[in-house]
């Protein structure tokens, strides 16, 4: 499941809609807590999943009893859809393509790059999707028509350059799959990338040198020249 800037809404298409719940209809005084709420689901959902995670671990983490949690929230089915959809939200406005970037290598190299940060700012985010993938992704129903419909918009901008010569020809949906694979797995397996690197558990990574390799690893093979 980048571009920092929000894409003006097609009206032709159905869009995915901002969460909604406790989360996202904070008041002032309540702000701090419910922010150590939401840190705290995102890290139990993102180990252990809806279905391994209770709302008492959450309360726990969150330094609250379980009562007191379900003060501001009625339960984790609510509190893990919010932080899905604002996850999916989240990806939808930031990964997005400019609907007519005439320069495939800077586009991508960029997407690339976002990708890539967003994996290391926030590993556990993207946790949470994968984890929802791999249990089946059954609360994923309302996202996917949306995702296919985003992703195909990006399709056409890609088979727009082969067309006019600026790429060499190629799947586009499986080459934005190699790059969702790519940059995903900095968040997924950062474990293993540390292991193997060499670093501490909790070492940081310098992710220049990867963006730099990744970037021109995908560049190259669409046959666009690097910058």
């Amino acid at each position: 499941m980048s571009e920092s800037a929000a894409v003006p809404a097609d009206p032709r298409q159905p869009q995915m809609p901002a969460p909604d719940g406790p989360l996202s209809r904070a008041r002032p005084g309540r702000e701090r807590i419910l922010a150590a709420i939401r840190d705290a689901a995102v890290t139990e959902f993102s180990l252990h999943g809806l279905k391994g995670t209770s709302t008492q671990a959450i309360a726990a983490r969150a330094g609250l009893t379980k009562p007191q949690l379900h003060y501001y929230i009625a339960g984790k089915e609510e509190l893990y859809e919010e932080l899905l959809m604002q996850v999916l939200h989240d990806w939808k406005v930031v990964f997005s393509f400019e609907d007519h970037a005439s320069d495939p290598g800077s586009v991508l190299g960029s997407y690339i790059r976002k990708k890539l940060d967003h994996a290391f700012d926030s590993p556990e985010i993207s946790r949470i999707f994968t984890r929802e993938v791999l249990d089946g992704g059954r609360n994923l129903d309302r996202y996917w028509p949306n995702a296919r419909l985003w992703t195909q918009k990006k399709v056409d901008i890609i088979n727009g350059w082969i067309a006019r010569g600026l790429m060499r020809p190629l799947d586009a949906r499986l080459l934005l799959m190699h790059i969702w694979a790519m940059t995903q797995s900095y968040a997924d397996y950062a474990l293993q990338t540390r292991v193997m690197l060499g670093l501490p558990p909790d070492a940081p990574m310098e992710r220049e040198p990867i963006a730099r390799e990744l970037v021109a690893f995908v560049l190259a093979g669409a046959g666009i020249a690097s910058a």
